[in-house]
């Protein structure tokens, strides 16, 4: 039950980083505002752009990390923090050279693939064509012969799993460690192998609550993605011992000589 733990921690940084927290949920809000919008009557379009802002979205998170490690050392977390966040890494040299990037490319194409495999599994077996979001609910979601939905949804599961595995603890230890994706990405995979139950339940807490967010007109996205953002930071901080790397300088880059 440690997620729970997490969530409770989520809201005191909330509570402690105020509007920031808060102006970063709203941004986020409106990002996916503007997909919808874009793609509202394209189905795979809709579902692409869906399945990419949730895929990334542990990249998108990353200056909610920053500011729970700002509290956590006694720094100052405000928006000057998160602006060099996102700013420094361009500035990034060595083996661990824009590792942000990297990783966020990796989900891109994770995201992608998604989406592919699941347009062909529907088109070849869909009764009809499947060109807006009312088919899919009307031939798909609703049909009332076959296991089409159930089938899809086992095998969006199947897919999600590896995914969630690699990036459940990868970008709070890339932004606060310096280390190679590919290391991260083990160690996200050793924390899930060594914990099943409780990265289960946090697998479906961020799900639910991600749901309930995109549900409610975007709008419970506002609060949904400070809290996961913050409460991701804390699951890394519980569970993977970071000590053997070392610190990345907090909001920007170290220039080589100095670390």
């Amino acid at each position: 039950m440690q997620p729970l733990a997490w969530l409770a921690l989520a809201w005191r940084d909330m509570v402690r980083v105020g509007w920031i927290s808060w102006a970063q949920g709203v941004a986020l809000a409106l990002f996916g505002a503007v997909l919808v919008a874009v793609a509202h009557d394209r189905f795979w379009l809709l579902a692409g752009a869906l399945s990419g802002f949730l895929v990334v979205a542990p990249v998108l998170a990353t200056g909610f990390y920053a500011l729970s490690r700002a509290l956590e050392r006694g720094e100052r977390a405000d928006a000057a923090l998160v602006q060099r966040t996102w700013l420094g890494w361009q500035h990034e040299r060595g083996p661990d050279y824009w590792c942000l990037v990297r990783f966020g490319a990796l989900l891109s194409l994770a995201a992608t693939g998604w989406v592919a495999v699941s347009a062909a599994f529907i088109t070849l077996h869909a009764p009809q064509p499947i060109a807006t979001p009312l088919d899919f609910a009307r031939y798909v979601v609703l049909a009332r012969e076959g296991w089409l939905f159930e089938l899809w949804l086992l095998l969006g599961s199947l897919l999600a799993a590896p995914i969630y595995a690699s990036s459940v603890v990868a970008m709070p230890l890339l932004l606060d460690r310096r280390i190679s994706v590919r290391l991260a990405v083990l160690a996200s995979w050793q924390v899930v192998l060594a914990n099943p139950v409780a990265m289960a339940l946090w697998a479906v807490l961020i799900l639910g609550f991600t749901l309930l967010g995109l549900g409610a007109l975007l709008i419970g996205l506002v609060p949904v993605m400070p809290m996961l953002g913050h409460a991701s930071w804390h699951a890394y901080r519980d569970l993977v011992d970071a000590g053997a790397w070392p610190l990345r300088e907090a909001g920007s880059a170290e220039p080589q000589g100095r670390a």
